[in-house]
């Protein structure tokens, strides 16, 4: 018995020893096959990315042959080459047209109470909306056209539409930009735009009884060159005034950083009935300054001349104009400002007049503002004013390129 159990032992034994040893062989085989295909797998990943390299060299060799061609055709701003059609080989070196067109449109209603000529009341009115287009279209390197029309838009009555602010036809080149139709002159550009902060219809308050914003029939130039803009501008209506420009105005303003300062010289025809009366003659200056601070002061100066050919004495007069903001935090702003209007006159006939007003503002968005407005002329012959005003400014504007 004891024998017949060794000899089942040792066949066991033996049986086990055999399986192992093929196990054995069968890995072996089986580590020899994937070193071979890890060795077929590296191979193709270096077939792949030496056939990669060659392709990114020929698209490199085709980038810069394409560079060289395109640097020997005229400069043109921000306008890719055209390519090469079946029609012409020239009409490669002709730089696409670039047109761009914005619409926009902002509302400035008002809300107050008045006290105007001894009577109060509360009145709803409006802050100059308005609505516009403009469109540009850049037919050569440097050289652009320009259309640009404007309309205004009374909210205090009925929301009437249709009176032209703007209205012109222009072309800027690297000789400087001209144009012709309604615009805004020099003397609004250089020396107002930079005191007119407010959120009202008559600001710049002591600019405004007889300042210039718009002006039709006219002719304008303007080149701006190291800091420095000449602006010239001259009004030719044959319809009033003599035969000749019917108002000249010219000016110099320079820029730097956030500084900016600038004097103007301003000769206007004054007309009654269509016919010339005397001339106006006005030397003007504006110094403004935005401080890091968030603190930004304006001040603008007219000295004018009233020359009236059936008076035997020119009248003198002069607008002052001082404006300052400050920003309270990003979304609040407080401004203030201080004018003075002497039109020449004496007693009975005299405007004149001084005044301050202050302006709380809320600006929620870029393109939103609310404020709330004291302001005060105090005339030295008429009965003075004063109003409290809330009003809601909501810009908006939309822009195609193509």
């Amino acid at each position: 018995m004891m024998r017949n159990l060794t000899k089942i032992l040792l066949m066991l034994v033996a049986s086990f020893i055999l399986c192992f040893n093929v196990l054995a062989e069968d890995a072996q085989l089986t580590i020899e096959m994937l070193k071979q295909q890890i060795d077929k797998l590296q191979q193709q990943v270096l077939a792949l990315e030496q056939a990669q390299k060659a392709q990114m060299a020929q698209q490199a060799e085709a980038k810069q042959a394409q560079l060289t061609e395109y640097s020997r055709q005229p400069a043109q701003s921000a306008v890719a080459p055209v390519p090469a059609t079946n029609n012409s080989e020239a009409t490669s070196s002709q730089p696409q047209i670039a047109n761009t067109v914005k619409v926009y449109a902002t509302m400035r209603p008002t809300y107050g109470y008045i006290d105007e000529q001894g009577e109060q009341f509360w009145d709803v009115r409006d802050a100059l909306s308005h609505a516009g287009i403009k469109a540009t279209n850049d037919f050569m390197p440097g050289w652009q056209a320009i259309l640009h029309g404007e309309w205004g838009i009374d909210l205090s009555n009925n929301g009437d539409f249709g009176n032209a602010r703007r209205a012109y036809a222009g072309v800027d080149s690297p000789f400087g930009r001209v144009a012709v139709g309604k615009q805004r002159p020099p003397q609004y550009l250089l020396i107002a735009e930079y005191v007119d902060i407010f959120n009202h219809s008559n600001s710049p308050f002591s600019y405004d009884p007889e300042g210039l914003f718009f002006v039709n029939n006219m002719v304008t130039y303007r080149l701006d060159i190291a800091g420095l803009s000449w602006l010239a501008a001259g009004q030719f209506d044959g319809d009033s005034g003599n035969n000749n420009a019917d108002m000249v105005n010219v000016g110099v303003g320079y820029d730097i950083g956030a500084f900016h300062a600038a004097v103007t010289y301003l000769q206007q025809d004054s007309t009654e009935d269509g016919l010339s009366i005397g001339e106006d003659i006005v030397w003007a200056a504006a110094l403004a300054h935005e401080f890091d601070i968030g603190l930004y002061l304006a001040a603008a100066y007219q000295d004018k001349t009233y020359q009236r050919d059936a008076q035997p004495q020119d009248r003198q007069g002069h607008t002052i104009d001082f404006s300052a903001a400050y920003q309270l935090t990003p979304i609040f702003k407080l401004k203030a400002g201080y004018f003075e209007f002497d039109d020449g006159y004496h007693a009975g006939l005299s405007q004149n007049f001084t005044g301050y007003n202050t302006t709380f503002e809320w600006l929620p968005d870029d393109n939103l503002r609310f404020h709330l407005e004291y302001l005060v002329r105090d005339y030295d012959y008429l009965d003075d004013f004063n109003s409290w005003s809330v009003g809601f400014r909501y810009d908006f504007a939309k822009d195609w390129q193509f």
